[in-house]
């Protein structure tokens, strides 16, 4: 394959932002393995308890380690990615002999924590699209929801919807038990009651005591009546597995089922004049089994955290159908519930607040608009009008600067976990009005790696000694505890936002390769900078930060290969024609360069082909005894 070459022999100071992801890179590269070996076996089962009940829990150990091969496929180092596979493989056996996983993957739980669970299995693409088992699995696991698996019954083709908001790979679960919620009990006590009519509950209150046997009964028997059956909104994030499915076998039947479910979702809108609605019946009757209201579903307009449990699913199913296409016609639902809650808006003290949750009564508990959702559009759409979206209500103080204060488990800067918080702050570094940004998160990144890393050394954090059985929530000790933080180097390098926390792909306008070592990432002293986007191009600076070695990597436009490029500009020189979703850069020593890209996007089928090496068909699949 001739791939174009062009050459940086400019020597130049080295910027302080590429020092600092150089820094990130050697940190992580050994702080990851510190991690594993302090919390997982050789075998890469976790050092926890013997027994674990519920269906709640299996996504939060893969939490903890899931950017690992996220890591390595930014350039990250081999061992990483080899340690995260042994980990993968020891959480997917331990959490079957608990229970909680069946044929290697939830037995039943939503798509919020589905979601985040598959983030780790979903980056194995990036990291070795060859891989024989991620295929098989990926092949199989979208079998749970597109009606191929006999045993996972999830998806009803003719209602085109997914038969319950608890789902896996035992089928929907129309009848959820105790045991069922049994270890989340005390950490939903200071929750917002999940139904208006509990007897004795405020409903406006923060507080239910799913601890107490009596009202633990009285919600088990509303969930079961009310939220247990028929399809939710939330369950567009099983959009995403069918596109990783795509990316890997290019197969017209996974495309066509995510932009069939999205257009389901886009008719209940409609039907429900102009409102998503949080609940459909098995029968496709909105408010089926809720009296017929278009609110009160599970994780809902309501509860437990209100819009972002819907705005959140309506961006990934989006962005999945605008990748898979190239029609930013699919962009229009979650842009259309935006656009509705804003016109809802209220002005108080000089701010433009927006309904987060729908009572019986109307819309309550009024907001500043988070941009995160709007930013998730305009890096696909790259239109202004979906700029105005994230800009409109803009709330300075929160999205002005950098918040360094994030935190893996139980708080946040706006609406993200996973130390992925500055949403908003990178697209107002892409819209010109940060310049600071990236030092400012790079810095604040390794502020926190260093206090992570401090803290999981502590005595108390050693799970040799540790007490597990103390409390049920230690279960987020690995996503809490963890160190690896490459928000940073995800944004900058990659130019775009990170992941959706609950299941988006890591979708961005560049992706790298290391020519020498024919892998995933950024070679060994690279760093890179995408310091702004356009519809047509973008703009990325790059720096070898080893004056002895010559480095040479591959540019891949678009993080599946999307997009062609069309030109390139280096520094202010002339412009010269290129061609494909490859360009290859040699380095020299010391060396460092602004390119200016020109791109025709969304001119291929994305997918997970490297320059070696295509994704489809790169390894014949097991057939089995059943064909």
């Amino acid at each position: 394959m001739s791939i174009p070459t062009i050459t940086i022999d400019t020597i130049a100071p080295i910027p302080r932002w590429a020092l600092l992801e150089r820094q990130i890179f050697s940190t992580l590269d050994q702080a990851a393995i510190e991690f594993a070996d302090r919390y997982t076996r050789s075998d890469g089962t976790l050092i926890w308890r013997d027994r674990w009940p519920g269906m709640d829990g299996s996504d939060d150990p893969y939490e903890g380690f899931m950017n690992m091969p996220l890591f390595y496929a930014l350039g990250g180092s081999e061992e990483v990615y080899r340690r995260s596979r042994t980990i993968w493989d020891g959480i997917t056996w331990q959490w079957t002999e608990y229970g909680q996983i069946h044929r290697e993957y939830d037995a039943y739980y939503d798509w919020m924590h589905h979601g985040e669970s598959n983030l780790f299995f979903y980056f194995f693409g990036l990291a070795d699209p060859t891989v024989l088992k991620d295929r098989q699995r990926t092949r199989r696991f979208a079998g749970f929801y597109n009606g191929e698996d006999g045993e996972a019954q999830n998806w009803d083709a003719a209602r085109r919807l997914i038969r319950s908001p608890i789902t896996g790979s035992r089928g929907p679960r129309f009848v959820q038990t105790a045991e069922d919620w049994s270890t989340h009990r005390e950490i939903l006590d200071n929750y917002l009651p999940p139904f208006e009519d509990l007897p004795g509950i405020d409903r406006y209150g923060n507080r239910t005591p799913w601890s107490e046997d009596a009202t633990y009964a009285e919600i088990l028997k509303r969930i079961n009546a009310r939220q247990s059956r028929g399809d939710v909104p939330l369950n567009l994030g099983a959009t995403s597995l069918m596109t990783h499915a795509f990316l890997y076998t290019g197969e017209e039947q996974y495309r066509a089922w995510v932009l069939d479910y999205l257009d389901a979702w886009r008719e209940r809108t409609a039907r429900n004049g102009g409102i998503t609605p949080d609940n459909v019946g098995l029968s496709g009757e909105i408010g089926e089994y809720n009296d017929g209201k278009w609110w009160g579903g599970y994780y809902g307009w309501r509860w437990p955290h209100g819009s972002f449990s819907l705005l959140e699913p309506l961006c990934v199913g989006a962005t999945n159908a605008a990748l898979l296409t190239g029609d930013m016609s699919h962009l229009d639902l979650p842009r259309s519930q935006l656009d509705m809650l804003w016109a809802l808006r209220r002005d108080e003290g000089g701010r433009s607040l927006v309904p987060n949750r729908h009572y019986d009564e109307g819309w309550r508990d009024f907001r500043p608009m988070h941009p995160m959702y709007a930013v998730y559009l305009w890096n696909l759409s790259m239109a202004e009008e979906d700029a105005e979206r994230a800009e409109r209500g803009w709330t300075g103080e929160l999205f002005d600067t950098v918040n360094p204060a994030y935190h893996g488990y139980g708080a946040s800067n706006g609406g993200h976990m996973g130390f992925n918080g500055n949403t908003a702050q990178w697209f107002r570094y892409m819209r010109g009005h940060y310049p600071g940004y990236p030092e400012a998160l790079l810095e604040a990144n390794l502020e926190t790696i260093a206090r992570q890393i401090a803290t999981y050394r502590l005595p108390e954090n050693d799970p040799e000694t540790m007490d597990h059985y103390r409390e049920s929530m230690t279960i987020h000790m690995w996503q809490q505890l963890t160190p690896m933080v490459i928000e940073g180097l995800a944004q900058l390098t990659l130019g775009g936002p990170m992941h959706v926390y609950h299941g988006g792909l890591q979708q961005a306008r560049l992706r790298y390769f290391d020519a020498a070592g024919q892998r995933p990432g950024l070679p060994p002293g690279v760093a890179a900078l995408v310091e702004a986007l356009r519809d047509d191009g973008a703009t990325v600076t790059l720096a070898n930060t080893d004056l002895l070695a010559r480095r040479t990597l591959v540019i891949q436009a678009g993080v599946f290969g999307e997009h062609d490029f069309t030109d390139v500009r280096i520094d202010d020189g002339g412009t010269l024609p290129v061609t494909g979703r490859w360009l290859r850069v040699v380095l020299q020593p010391g060396t460092a360069a602004r390119l200016t890209l020109g791109m025709h996007r969304f001119a291929n089928r994305p997918s997970y082909d490297t320059p070696w090496q295509a994704a489809a068909g790169a390894v014949e699949m097991l057939a089995g005894r059943n064909g």
